[in-house]
C-alpha cells in the first residue's frame, strides 16, 4: 500500500500544475464543450451531427404535418417528424451521463493531489 502512495505521489510531482489547471471547475458549457475534445472526442461529434440531422428532418416533417390537406398525410407526416424530433433529444442526452463522469473523475484528480501534497 505504502510502495502504490509512493508512485502517486511521484507521479504527481510532474504532473502537480497541469492537474491542478486540469481539476478547476468547469462550468455547464464548458464541461458540455470539453466533450468534444480527447479519446473519445469523435463520439461525440457523430452524435452531435446524427442529432443534428434527425433534427432537421424532424422540422422538415413538422412543416409537411402543417401543410398536408388529407388525413393519412397528416399521420404520416406528424408520426414521422415526431419520432425523429424525440429520436434527436435522446441523443443529446446521452451525452450527460459522459460528462458527469468526467466532473467525478476531475474531483478524484483533484483530491489525489491534495492527498500527495499533504504528505510530501
Amino acid at each position: 500500500m505504502r510502495k502504490l502512495d509512493e508512485l502517486i505521489e511521484e507521479a504527481l510531482k510532474d504532473q502537480d500544475r497541469a492537474i491542478l489547471e486540469a481539476t478547476e471547475e468547469q462550468g455547464w458549457f464548458a464541461l458540455g464543450l470539453s466533450q468534444f475534445r480527447g479519446k473519445l472526442g469523435w463520439v461525440t461529434w457523430v452524435i452531435m451531427i446524427v442529432q443534428a440531422t434527425l433534427f432537421l428532418i424532424g422540422v422538415w416533417c413538422a412543416i409537411r404535418f402543417f401543410g398536408a390537406t388529407e388525413v393519412v398525410l397528416a399521420l404520416k407526416w406528424g408520426l414521422s417528424g415526431a419520432v425523429l424530433m424525440i429520436m434527436a433529444t435522446i441523443l443529446k442526452t446521452s451525452l450527460m451521463p459522459q460528462m458527469q463522469a468526467d466532473r467525478i473523475l476531475r474531483e478524484l484528480k483533484r483530491v489525489e493531489l491534495m492527498l500527495a501534497e499533504r504528505r510530501g
